[in-house]
């Protein structure tokens, strides 16, 4: 198991809270609380030891070329591909879109 922590800029925080995935049927959970203005706070906890340059890419590829809300996601994975994880966080950003 590794535990990696990411960081990127951010504007306000959102209102809204989600949880979205099921880390216990083999993909992973995605918990999504708002966090502190100006900064996107990322922490993963991963099966899949030496993945971090996927994790980076993967995140900084999301994040390019917009300013997403300020908040703290928290990442439960049990070995999920990248196109998985993309759609996780994605359903997630749409929850906390809601009111």
């Amino acid at each position: 198991m590794e535990t990696l922590s990411f960081e990127f800029p951010a504007g306000q925080p959102p209102r809204g809270r989600a949880l979205v995935g099921c880390v216990g049927s083999g993909d992973l959970e995605v918990l999504i609380e708002p966090g502190l203005a100006g900064k996107l706070t990322i922490q993963v906890q991963t099966s899949v030891n030496g993945s971090e340059q996927r994790w980076q890419h993967l995140f900084a590829r999301m994040f390019d070329g917009q300013t997403p809300p300020a908040m703290t996601i928290d990442i439960h994975d049990f070995g999920a591909t990248p196109g998985v994880v993309r759609l996780r966080l994605e359903q997630g950003f749409e929850e906390i879109g809601h009111d």
